[in-house]
């Protein structure tokens, strides 16, 4: 069953068609890879499933319930949840400061406990009175993503999580994500411009250029299409940024 639903979603910025009639459903415990050149949508796009955009038509459906209507807030109360390519926490707290945050932000207020779990799901293995001015780039992803899981959500937007890690923290990302989905069930729709990344753990990809969906296949075949191969790589086959 899809958790969640976008159907036609067109939206325009400046006199630009910024998306074109998209579509796309993501299922529960799926990972769905959203990848495309620069330019392509992808960042409106998760702007329109978070309320941020108002798309000139179409409609996002969560667990089958419209979200047309809600805010952020609301969207997030309902079980969606996103995070950005830079991982932003203020330096002025400590670990435990943010996770009471993050437990009080929202009724019903979660236990310590709740917290606690969350970093041993990630594997953040920081000491909570530890300043968030000394986190790495990867511990405050880590730190940002467990704030996110304790309270359940049904869907996880994330946005390039790859980006300013070094190999390792990527291969230790992409069993963060599985686990995610395989464990939690928990699905996540995947902007990543690390094609090895998007390969290894998207159960499916999906394709944007110039705000429309050009391909939608398994991740095996999906860089195989001819026309993902010219909008993603170019005719020449080197890829775009």
């Amino acid at each position: 069953m899809s958790v969640l639903s976008c159907d036609n979603i067109s939206l325009k910025l400046g006199g630009r068609d910024i998306l074109k009639n998209v579509s796309l459903d993501v299922d529960n415990a799926q990972v769905l890879g959203l990848v495309g050149p620069n330019g392509a949508g992808k960042t409106s796009l998760f702007e329109v499933l978070c309320g941020n955009y108002i798309p000139h038509s179409g409609s996002v459906l969560l667990d089958g319930q419209s979200l047309d209507s809600k805010s952020f807030h609301d969207r997030v109360k309902l079980g969606l949840a996103r995070t950005y390519q830079t991982p932003v926490v203020p330096n002025s707290l400590n670990l435990e400061d943010v996770f009471l945050a993050s437990r009080y932000a929202y009724k019903p207020h979660l236990s310590r406990h709740t917290a606690e779990w969350a970093t041993s799901m990630v594997n953040l293995e920081i000491e909570w009175n530890t300043p968030t001015a000394a986190l790495d780039t990867f511990n405050r992803r880590k730190l940002l993503i467990a704030c996110l899981l304790m309270r359940r959500p049904k869907i996880l937007l994330m946005d390039e999580p790859a980006s300013g890690l070094i190999n390792t923290e990527i291969d230790e990302l992409d069993l963060l994500l599985r686990k995610i989905a395989d464990e939690l069930g928990i699905a996540i729709l995947l902007i990543e411009h690390r094609l090895e990344l998007v390969s290894a753990i998207a159960n499916k990809v999906t394709v944007l250029d110039l705000g429309e969906i050009i391909a939608t296949d398994n991740s095996d075949n999906i860089f195989e299409n001819q026309a993902v191969q010219e909008a993603y790589f170019g005719i020449d086959g080197k890829k775009h940024e």
